[in-house]
């Protein structure tokens, strides 16, 4: 893997793809750093070799070109402090502004460009836009996991002005080099726990892990579809009534394959989708006509624990229940504990960004677990076995 360790990055300008889509407060306030956290050690690397750094990066997804809301000049001082550097800003990522700056920066120096998505062309990957954005460095830095499986003009595009000059941040290397250990060298028994709201979200992934788990637990909404296939009454639960054929596919294709499937068997039974709403522990397939599963009951999550407690591979994609409301937070909350159990005895635990991360992170238990991965959706891809352009690009 050509990753920034390769070089000596002194007297170099290096153009680095970071992912700074952080969510902001009503107020402009970062509410959760944990993205520039993560490109730290590789915009520190470079400005320790005696290089500077130029950053990139997309925030939300602004409509109509240049919005206050999206303005990337909200995260430079946190940024600033993050990295114990002044970092200097241009309201555009391209244009005179950008490249004068950039051509000015001094050794220990960074920039930070405006919100790549400001041009409709950063989606597009219009090549013509990527050469623009090009001209701002010497060398070619991937560090966005997090937008590695899009074919957009920064990270997948862009690589082709670099051929000699491109490599992977310290992020994206460690993501796809866990990704890598979880997929291609498990060690065993290897579970994955699959949570979240649509069977339909996830298929691709529970198809291809299939072939590569012992275990798969599968809780959250998603469960109700197999409870209903199997002919159980669910109440107002979440459903995919289109799905329930797959599930039962599914089912069959799990024990054709050897795979130990485990669903849950109670549920937090409740009157509403409300914090406050009653509710009560009871059987998932016999939830009355007026009330909806919230959360996985008590004897699921015991159940759950034992197995992940028992694996020394796993993968955690999804929570258990609307976690977000500490009532239906505890079946979420029982499987961290259970994750991070194993990988206190030894096991290897990667978390698949998301839900699955901000649960963690809720429940204090970040530092507890062995990977965190700051890319859901991109993850996602790549275990289901596809290419990812912005890793493609890198290593052509």
């Amino acid at each position: 893997m050509n990753t920034i360790d390769n070089l000596d990055f002194s007297g170099k300008k290096a153009l680095i793809r970071v992912d700074f889509n952080v969510p902001l407060d009503e107020k402009y306030n970062i509410t959760d750093d944990n993205r520039i956290q993560g490109a730290a050690p590789t915009i520190k690397k470079i400005l320790n070799d005696g290089g500077s750094a130029i950053l990139m990066s997309h925030l939300g997804r602004p409509k109509e070109g240049p919005t206050e809301k999206y303005s990337l000049k909200h995260i430079v001082k946190h940024l600033s402090d993050v990295l114990g550097v002044d970092v200097q800003f241009a309201d555009d990522c391209i244009g005179a502004e950008a490249y004068a700056k950039a051509e000015a920066l001094k050794p220990g120096e960074v920039l930070l460009l405006e919100n790549l998505r400001f041009y409709k062309e950063e989606e597009k990957g219009d090549k013509d836009f990527a050469e623009k954005l090009a001209k701002l460095g010497d060398v070619y830095v991937n560090d966005a996991f997090g937008t590695a499986h899009r074919a957009h003009a920064s990270t997948a595009v862009i690589a082709q002005f670099f051929p000699n000059a491109k490599y992977f941040g310290y992020l994206m290397a460690a993501e796809v080099g866990n990704a890598e250990k979880v997929l291609n060298h498990p060690q065993r028994p290897f579970t994955a726990i699959m949570g979240g709201a649509k069977v339909s979200d996830k298929l691709e992934l529970i198809e291809a892990l299939l072939d590569k788990v012992d275990n798969l637990i599968i809780g959250g909404g998603m469960a109700y579809t197999f409870v209903k296939a199997r002919g159980g009454e669910i109440g107002k639960s979440l459903v995919e009534l289109d799905k329930l054929d797959l599930a039962n596919d599914l089912v069959k294709k799990a024990d054709e394959k050897g795979v130990n499937l485990v669903l849950p068997t109670d549920c937090q039974i409740a009157d509403e989708f409300s914090p406050d709403s009653p509710a009560y522990d009871g059987p998932n397939d016999s939830i009355p006509a007026d009330k909806m599963g919230l959360d996985i009951g008590k004897e699921s999550s015991e159940h759950f624990a034992q197995v992940i407690q028992a694996s020394n591979t796993i993968l955690w994609n999804g929570p258990m229940g609307v976690f977000e409301m500490d009532k239906f937070a505890k079946g979420t909350r029982a499987v961290a504990d259970a994750v991070v159990a194993a990988t206190e005895r030894g096991a290897f635990s990667l978390i698949g960004g998301g839900d699955s991360a901000a649960a963690v992170s809720k429940f204090g238990m970040t530092e507890h677990v062995s990977y965190v991965s700051t890319g859901g959706g991109a993850l996602l891809e790549y275990m289901e076995g596809k290419v990812l352009p912005g890793v493609k690009a890198i290593n052509e």
